[in-house]
């Protein structure tokens, strides 16, 4: 059977999210939390695949994109909201619990589900970004491998650029409104090989005053990542609202940190964890660095694969990650999977 990806809204006192939703109404839940800068539909390959696999599959846009509310403070987008966002919608989905799978931004998102509501987190995923109690960069900073970053040039490694949103906050969001189809057209682009054992680009983002020193190239569309349709969906709901909100997210650093000292069990995780490495994604590069030791030192069912592919990885390679994720339910949570 063929399940069709329909639309949806939840409305609380105090937000609205819009999600996506695939599958049996009463199947085992799976729910997959997008990163910055991307929307529900960046979940596309997986949501009829898995609701095909016997699961009910749920992609909410996040707080500050899509059909969902944004704000205009930056603390409206302190991760202790938006994991009540999201608390807020497997209640209104009449579900006490999900396996929750995140990329990007929505790693930290569904990391801090399984810290602070470990009830509700049957097991989770995460692409790309490993498990750092906080994800403040004071935590992250002893993890840079110095062999690509030498601190004299690279004092802060790859995360340069989440420096320069704390510095130059209206300048870095104004960028990235001067021409949204570029924005998305130079983000959206698969792995390279070549590129591994080099600075990421995102190391230098201070120093050239901004991505690309605030004017993005105008380059072609990479097909094998995103098709036209999803350009001009990116584009569309990005020009609508703006880049403040999913900026907003990096702002957070210390309000973050605080948060985390509320985990339960000390922050260590001990429901099955899968977490997929981009062998190609060189800004959370977790091939050769320190990057995934704090993960695998605070989950105690951890489960790593590698995927040859960039950051947009579900995108990239959806038959890598699927198949991955179907092989991690089918051992790890089987009686899950049965419901």
């Amino acid at each position: 059977m063929t399940f069709l990806v329909t639309e949806h809204t939840v409305k609380t006192p105090r937000h609205t999210t819009g999600y996506l939703a695939c599958g049996a109404e009463s199947a085992p839940l799976l729910i997959f939390v997008h990163g910055w800068p991307e929307l529900s539909r960046s979940w596309r390959h997986q949501l009829p695949v898995f609701a095909d696999l016997g699961f009910r599959c749920v992609a909410p846009d996040m707080r500050g994109y899509g059909r969902s509310s944004t704000y205009t403070r930056h603390e409206d987008f302190t991760q202790e909201q938006i994991v009540q966002d999201m608390v807020e919608l497997l209640a209104f989905l009449g579900r006490d619990k999900a396996v929750w799978i995140g990329h990007d931004w929505g790693s930290p998102v569904v990391w801090n589900m399984a810290a602070h509501h470990p009830d509700k987190v049957v097991g989770l995923t995460s692409l790309c970004v490993p498990y750092i109690k906080g994800f403040t960069l004071e935590e992250r900073l002893p993890l840079i491998d110095r062999k690509v970053y030498p601190e004299a040039e690279y004092p802060v490694g790859q995360w340069d650029y989440q420096y320069f949103y704390a510095e130059n906050f209206e300048k870095a969001h104004k960028d990235f409104e001067k021409d949204i189809r570029r924005v998305v057209k130079t983000l959206f682009r698969k792995g390279n090989p070549d590129g591994a054992g080099k600075p990421a680009f995102t190391a230098s983002v201070r120093k050239n005053s901004g991505w690309f020193g605030g004017n993005f190239p105008d380059l072609p569309r990479d097909g094998d990542v995103i098709t036209e349709q999803d350009l001009e969906a990116y584009t569309a709901a990005l020009t609508r609202n703006g880049f403040f909100g999913p900026d907003a997210w990096y702002m957070n650093n210390e309000r973050n940190g605080a948060y985390a000292g509320q985990a339960k069990n000390g922050g260590k995780l001990s429901m099955p964890v899968l977490f997929l490495h981009g062998a190609y994604d060189y800004t959370c590069e977790t091939m050769t660095s320190k990057f995934p030791e704090p993960m695998r030192r605070d989950c105690s069912d951890l489960t790593e694969v590698v995927v040859k592919s960039g950051h947009w990885m579900a995108q990239e390679k959806p038959v890598d990650v699927n198949a991955a994720i179907a092989k991690w339910l089918a051992t790890k949570l089987p009686h899950y999977w049965r419901t």
